[in-house]
């Protein structure tokens, strides 16, 4: 397998595999050593990225429309911790846990994770989101009263729209940071990881929702709660991820049922599944069937029709 290099040391990864997880559109060319597709960086109808699948620059990419040097081009870990929808250090953890060992013809190297210590919480000033209507969620099909539901706005990048991300009582642990043009994401450096929380649970909480839909992404999740008047509160993982913290954050809220909501992919598909395998039993499932569609949000936009409260916007059916 291809080396990839995650905190000084060389780590061989299944970089094809573990890019196959995600969807790259009915126009991306796979060869022995490289993908060419549409940027997951920005709205493209032409392929105009690529990523190198083998050899000596194997994980790197470049985007020939990117809108941000910052995005012009860059590593592997970068790409994954973008399609994972996390950040830069839970992706590299990712990596080692998945791959965490390295091997030549002469010897085999095992490289056990590293021990680290939990860090105390310690929630952020609320003076870093100044809540606000977002005509990007609004043209995203995300009205007023959603956004200000979750307490969406923005903070000092200018471009971005600020997502907070909450703990059960409220306090506002991290925040992400959502380009306007484009799909670029970043997280509030230092906060609390996303990875000890669900984001919209402070919410669930708040209302004492007894169904909600556990969707990857945010604005997913504010696509349930806006297509359904509030009657399934929309909540999200962060990304593809689905870690035992989360499953007892759930356990403890005031939910009963829950949508297994993940993304239309093999990704969102796996996702669904640990959800599922990690709270069997202690609420009650069920499946969402996006049909054509990729996600929540892309439904809500493309059935534009549907009106406020009607559940016809995706298929619940029981499954477990």
């Amino acid at each position: 397998m291809p080396n990839v290099y995650i905190r000084g040391q060389t780590v061989d990864v299944d970089i094809e595999g573990e890019l196959r997880n995600f969807d790259w559109g009915s126009r991306a060319r796979w060869t022995t050593d490289k993908l060419v597709a549409a940027s997951p960086y920005r709205y493209d109808s032409t392929p105009s990225f690529f990523v190198n699948l083998d050899g000596e620059l194997a994980g790197t990419w470049g985007d020939s429309g990117y809108y941000d040097e910052d995005w012009k081009s860059g590593g592997f870990v970068k790409l994954l911790a973008f399609l994972r929808q996390e950040t830069y250090e839970e992706t590299e953890d990712y990596l080692l846990g998945e791959y965490g060992w390295s091997s030549d013809m002469e010897t085999l190297t095992i490289k056990p994770p590293r021990l680290r210590i939990k860090q105390p919480f310690r929630p952020l000033a609320e003076s870093l989101v100044t809540t606000s209507h977002s005509r990007y969620l609004e043209a995203r099909g995300i009205g007023s009263r959603v956004q200000e539901l979750y307490g969406v706005g923005y903070g000092r990048q200018r471009g971005f729209t600020a997502i907070p991300w909450r703990t059960a009582s409220g306090q506002l642990a991290n925040v992400k940071y959502r380009a306007t043009r484009g799909k670029v994401f970043f997280y509030e450096k230092g906060a609390h990881p996303i990875r000890r929380l669900v984001w919209g649970i402070d919410v669930a909480d708040r209302l004492q929702a007894r169904t909600a839909a556990l969707c990857e992404a945010e604005i997913d999740g504010m696509s349930w709660t806006e297509a359904t008047a509030g009657d399934i509160v929309g909540l999200a993982a962060g990304g593809v991820t689905f870690t035992d913290e989360q499953a007892d954050i759930i356990k403890r809220s005031s939910i009963e049922r829950l949508v297994l909501a993940g993304d239309n992919d093999k990704a969102g598909r796996k996702f669904n599944e640990v959800v599922a395998a990690k709270l069997a039993g202690h609420v009650e499932l069920m499946q969402a069937d996006y049909g054509e569609f990729k996600d929540a949000n892309e439904q809500w936009r493309q059935l534009g029709e549907i009106k406020s409260g009607n559940h016809h916007l995706i298929s619940v059916n029981l499954r477990l």
